[in-house]
């Protein structure tokens, strides 16, 4: 099972970092879509990701565009996460699906308007909270939804117990 974490024109490097993170800790393929909002040479979003850099696979494009062209919502278990979701992210059944992509917004103005009138009904999910305030921190949001894909897979291929007193 191949998990796709997309983020979409992501504008805090800190945040990208704790992403890159996640999605080397979990297997899960990131994709950076342009414009970014910082270098991904800054020091901030190293140090965020710590020493993973090397054990993450990242895919980055130019436009959202090329990567829908790429990838082509219709045809693939391709997810957006808004605010503005129709869909609770646990009432989707990823358990049957190979590869899941799971799209999310810059941290300012989430997903643009256009795509997610194009798919609001059928592939916008979204994690419940209080409807006074606006939204979780975006790295939050990416280990909540990454997590619940997991668990319907039963943790494949991640070590789910630890190896910590057995060493000593």
């Amino acid at each position: 099972m191949k998990i796709h974490i997309v983020m979409v024109e992501p504008e805090i490097p800190q945040n990208t970092g704790n992403i890159a993170r996640t999605c080397a800790i979990t297997g899960a393929i990131m994709h950076l879509v342009h414009p970014l909002g910082f270098k991904i040479d800054e020091k901030s979003i190293k140090r965020a990701g710590l020493d993973y850099w090397d054990k993450l696979t990242i895919e980055e494009h130019n436009s959202l565009e090329e990567f829908l062209e790429k990838y082509k919502p219709e045809n693939n278990n391709m997810f957006f996460a808004t605010t503005k979701g129709v869909t609770k992210y646990t009432d989707i059944d990823y358990s049957k699906m190979n590869e899941i992509f799971v799209l999310y917004g810059k941290e300012t103005k989430g997903l643009p308007e256009w795509l997610l009138k194009k798919y609001l009904n059928e592939k916008t999910i979204r994690i419940p909270m209080l409807p006074t305030l606006r939204s979780l921190n975006l790295s939050n949001s990416v280990a909540i939804i990454t997590y619940e894909i997991l668990r319907q897979h039963n943790f494949e291929d991640l070590q789910e117990t630890s190896t910590y007193f057995s060493k000593q």
